[in-house]
């Protein structure tokens, strides 16, 4: 029978429902059709289709199950193939396994539904070759399914063909994007709370106090350096004249006297023959306060510089709205306890003046954040801004100042020394950490699963060959098929010397996680206070990992001996005893008590533990609440009278 788009089904074809019916009884009592039902056809007459309708797997075999009683099915021309759904038509299904193709423009949403609906296995089908790339060969080329023909022609007498090989990107990293895209969809209520919450930020707010207090400032710096200059020199200072407010502005955030410095930068040398004032009063006062940290600054409302009458009450309005948001992301951390605050500062404490500190901490730490729109959810502020921004640089400080040894100890008072040999562990830790093999491993798995089904391929095309007396060819596929087995016993081999490689890996990355994150505070530390000094960057001393060349040695073709490994592999064997003896030397040192009557103190080298990861569908993140203020004047919109025209 002929159903949507020209298809054509058969007796025992899978159909999919496209179009609700309730007039249709679907094989149960008061369960009528409905659009995404999957039938199966049992019966074709001239004028009646007869089929059934798929229900939930069996919860202890796993196996499909179908209505009881077959029904008659009349609107089948509507209907298709019901052999591959879309995303959303599968949403409710079950299977035993799942197949999926990704093409790498979908959402994390639409890659759940896909790898969530077997119960025993789900595959992940990925385009690591994006199809919307333009093809540079020009002319006409022959139909692929002409290739395809005389591709299955010589397969099926028993003709080994090479598999066709494309350069693209590595199916992981297309999967690791699609979880990275979020295609989830707000309410209209939802919508406009965020709207309420975003309508204050900081970014914006400190974007207008900038615009509003920047002119005042630059003013003052004006007149300050026009009045110190000798008479000569008190012509316009041309427009490198900005870096010298920038670099002034950055003086005094570090507690610095503006009048102070720039005394002592023009009284520094004589100003004969200087072509441009400006640049050469900033390049001597940058000397001077170029080791220098802003200080911890009070609150916006508290530094208000005078302005314009007209503007002086908008601009004090404008730092009480920022001093609010302040307190607000405090309390929003307290309440939602985001990653990046337990990660900074540790659990909210139960004392009520501690989790006040820790609020206030939280604040400053928050604050910065979304004035710079730094939104890492585990890393607290990133790395220290550059100086061209003054103002961002004194909320990075401090933000800074906040941040506590949560999960480590503080690299921040120990001397140069101490320093420098924790910033060396870094190579020791390193030296003795397992080769890094999980694309080999990856490789591998698939290439057990390709010859597993290959090998049930071959066996199909015997058993066709016999029926149709092809002596020849059933051989020829027999034997390729008992060839694709062996080829899968020695990828399945190879994937147990790769598991327990890559089992060691983890545990390897367990167990040294803190002394290699100490180290890599150190070399941080250590950068920090001598921004002028060498130091090689830190170089992890752990094996290559698996290279192209080695994972070549691991396509296995039906022709090729089974039994013969690369060297590379061999060795993993002696790198494994070599990494379990040091393992338990490792976990066997303690720290020992003061007095030696005394118990020790616990192990050396403690595991942190394996992060446990996300689930991929996440709950709409929690906003920060409203300003009361906000609330209020979307109020009265809302309940204002429409105007008269």
């Amino acid at each position: 029978m002929q159903i949507a788009d020209g298809q054509e089904a058969s007796v025992g074809d899978l159909i999919v429902c496209t179009k609700n019916d309730h007039s249709i009884l679907a094989g149960e009592p008061g369960r009528t059709l409905a659009n995404g039902d999957l039938l199966r056809i049992e019966e074709i007459a001239e004028d009646v289709v007869m089929v059934r309708r798929a229900l939930d797997v069996d919860p202890q075999t796993g196996g499909r199950r179908w209505t009881d009683h077959a029904f008659s099915y009349g609107g089948y021309e509507l209907c298709e193939l019901g052999y591959a759904v879309t995303d959303h038509a599968a949403q409710s299904r079950t299977v035993h396994t799942g197949m999926q193709l990704v093409t790498g423009t979908e959402t994390r949403q639409q890659a759940y539904v896909g790898i969530s609906r077997g119960t025993e296995k789900n595959v992940a089908l990925v385009f690591t070759v994006t199809p919307k790339l333009a093809d540079p060969r020009p002319g006409a080329r022959p139909a692929p399914e002409l290739a395809r023909f005389q591709r299955l022609t010589r397969e099926r007498v028993g003709e080994v063909l090479p598999e066709p090989t494309q350069a693209g990107r590595e199916a992981v990293g297309v999967l690791a994007d699609v979880l990275e895209r979020d295609g989830v969809e707000l309410s209209a209520l939802e919508t406009q709370e965020r709207s309420f919450s975003s309508s204050d930020n900081l970014a914006i707010l400190h974007a207008q106090w900038q615009s509003e207090t920047s002119a005042a400032r630059v003013e003052r710096y004006c007149e300050m350096t026009t009045r110190m200059l000798p008479e000569g020199y008190r012509g316009d200072l041309g427009h490198q004249a900005k870096w010298l407010w920038r670099t002034l502005r950055a003086a005094e955030l570090a507690g610095l006297d503006p009048e102070e410095v720039l005394t002592t930068a023009i009284g520094e040398r004589d100003l004969a023959g200087v072509r441009d004032v400006a640049s050469v009063v900033d390049a001597r006062i940058r000397r001077r306060v170029a080791g220098t940290v802003p200080l911890q600054q009070p609150l916006w409302s508290e530094r208000v510089p005078r302005i314009r009458a007209e503007h002086q009450a908008y601009v004090h309005e404008l730092a009480l709205a920022m001093d609010a948001r302040k307190d607000r992301i405090g309390e929003h951390a307290v309440e939602h306890e985001p990653q990046w605050a337990i990660r900074a500062l540790g659990p909210v404490p139960d004392e009520p003046l501690s989790r006040l500190a820790w609020q206030r901490k939280a604040a400053s730490i928050g604050a910065y954040r979304e004035l710079s729109g730094f939104d890492h959810p585990v890393e607290a502020i990133g790395p220290e801004p550059a100086s061209d921004d003054p103002d961002r640089r004194a909320a990075w400080y401090e933000a800074f100042g906040c941040l506590g040894p949560v999960g480590g100890m503080d690299v921040r008072p120990l001397p140069d020394g101490t320093l420098h040999l924790m910033r060396e562990s870094y190579r020791i830790e390193t030296a003795w950490a397992p080769r890094y093999v999980t694309s080999a491993l990856r490789q591998v798995r698939m290439g057990a699963e390709d010859a597993e089904l290959q090998a049930i391929r071959r066996d199909a095309l015997a058993q066709a060959n016999q029926q149709r007396s092809q002596e020849d060819a059933a051989i020829a596929n027999e034997e390729l098929a008992a060839s694709y087995r062996a080829m899968a016993d020695a990828y399945r081999s190879r994937e147990m010397i790769f598991d327990m490689t890559e089992r060691d890996r983890r545990e390897w990355e367990a167990i040294t996680e803190q002394p290699r994150r100490l180290a890599i505070s150190a070399d941080s530390e250590l950068r920090r206070r001598h921004p002028g000094q060498h130091l090689e960057p830190l170089r992890s001393a752990e094996p290559e990992p698996v290279t192209e060349a080695d994972q070549s040695e691991l396509a296995l073709a039906p022709e090729t001996r089974f039994g013969d490994v690369g060297e590379w592999i061999k060795d993993l064997a002696a790198h494994r005893k070599a990494f379990a003896e040091m393992l338990a030397e490792r976990n066997s040192m303690t720290i020992p008590a003061e007095d030696p009557d005394y118990e020790d103190l616990g192990r050396a080298f403690p595991a942190l533990g394996m992060s446990e990861r996300d689930a991929i569908l996440q709950p709409p993140k929690p906003v920060i609440k409203p300003s009361a203020r906000v609330l209020q004047q979307a109020w009265e919109r809302d309940h204002a009278p429409e105007a008269v025209s």
